[in-house]
């Protein structure tokens, strides 16, 4: 019975270790979900390239109100930063010395009057004397030297007399133009002449811009400054982007091309008008000229965002129809909002990654549409 139990022991245990007692192995993991990325299908658009350059305004006319004559300042008649008209008075010099000497001088006319008119009688009585010989020839001939003398000193004293006239009303300093007056430079009790500056009336409405044209810039355009009749070159109006990212609302025309280019920055300086109806824009003001120079049918522009650049160069990142992701070496042209044009490396039906995880090529990846949101350009 002993051998019998034994048996039947050793026939239980490795039935137990093949039914029971071995442990069980782990599922093995599932694969991460491949990284979501945005893109955008590149199509050929057509758009208008704009072309951007810094200006400064200036006055359509700027004159500077210097006196005619020498003298102690009295009066200042005029609202600093007003406007003010031309022929208005804006500064008094004292006239009393002024007039003292137009008073001389209208004196001396009187005075030369009377000397020509004793000189015309003195000749008027000696002429028939002379020709029935009762008196000598040089008699005659004095009186007409005398007539003669009389005469030129009268017209002296006359001449005298419109110079202090005119000297006396140089006391009142007018504007030249219409415009809106500078600050005085001056202050009444001032001893003044033809070389102090008073103030500067500036004409602003319109008023100019002048911005700095590339070499290469103004070979596309100089047939059309050099065409006679020709006023706007650019091909469209010119916007004026002022100093808090603003636009002006009212649009620009060219006015001239300065007659050479500078050596030393290799620009052509270009002046354009504004309307200023307003007077917002005042002399001195900085902006930016943006204006349309050319036009490209067939353009490939993708999200600024898209773009990487690496040292100097650019690049994006496209997925192939797999969903693969590959990089393209690319040239960007110009930028348009805030999108860049792309010139080389890309082609039409392209799909570019905008946004996304950071892949490297050949992974897959999910995409979906890029969903372009406002951005200031």
């Amino acid at each position: 019975m002993r051998r019998i139990a034994l048996v039947l022991f050793s026939c239980v245990i490795p039935v137990c270790s093949l039914a029971g007692c071995s442990t069980p192995s782990k599922a093995a993991p599932a694969p991460p979900p491949p990284p979501q990325v945005s893109i955008v299908t590149v199509t050929p658009e057509r758009v208008a390239l704009p072309r951007e350059w810094i200006t400064t305004l200036d006055g359509y006319v700027n004159a500077q109100i210097r006196p005619q004559v020498s003298g102690y300042l009295v009066r200042q008649s005029f609202a600093e930063g007003a406007h003010v008209a031309k022929g208005q008075v804006l500064f008094e010099i004292d006239p009393r010395p002024f007039q003292a000497v137009l008073d001389q001088a209208q004196a001396r006319v009187a005075e030369s009057e009377a000397q020509l008119g004793k000189a015309e009688r003195d000749l008027a009585r000696d002429r028939p004397l002379a020709e029935q010989r009762a008196i000598a020839q040089s008699q005659l001939e004095n009186d007409v030297q005398a007539q003669l003398a009389a005469t030129a000193a009268l017209k002296s004293a006359q001449a005298a007399v419109q110079t202090a006239q005119l000297n006396l009303g140089f006391t009142r300093v007018t504007s030249l133009v219409d415009g809106v007056a500078a600050i005085a430079t001056a202050q009444i009790g001032d001893l003044v002449g033809p070389q102090t500056l008073l103030t500067t009336v500036s004409k602003i409405d319109p008023i100019k811009a002048y911005f700095p044209l590339s070499e290469q810039e103004y070979l596309q355009i100089a047939g059309a400054i050099n065409q006679r009749g020709h006023r706007q070159p650019f091909g469209s109006p010119l916007t004026l982007i002022l100093a808090d990212g603003s636009t002006y609302p009212h649009a620009g025309a060219f006015l001239a091309a300065d007659r050479e280019i500078d050596p030393k920055t290799g620009t052509i300086r270009i002046g354009a008008t504004f309307p200023n109806p307003q007077q917002l824009l005042r002399p001195g003001q900085y902006g930016r000229v943006r204006v349309d120079m050319q036009v490209v049918p067939n353009a490939l522009l993708v999200p600024q965002r898209a773009v990487t650049e690496l040292q100097g160069t650019y690049q994006v990142r496209t997925v192939d129809a797999a969903n693969r992701v590959s990089t393209h070496a690319v040239r960007v042209g110009s930028r348009v909002g805030n999108r860049w044009v792309i010139d080389q490396g890309i082609a039409a039906g392209d799909r570019v990654v905008v946004e996304g995880a950071t892949t490297r090529d050949g992974m897959t990846v999910k995409v979906k549409p890029f969903e372009a949101t406002q951005e200031a350009e």
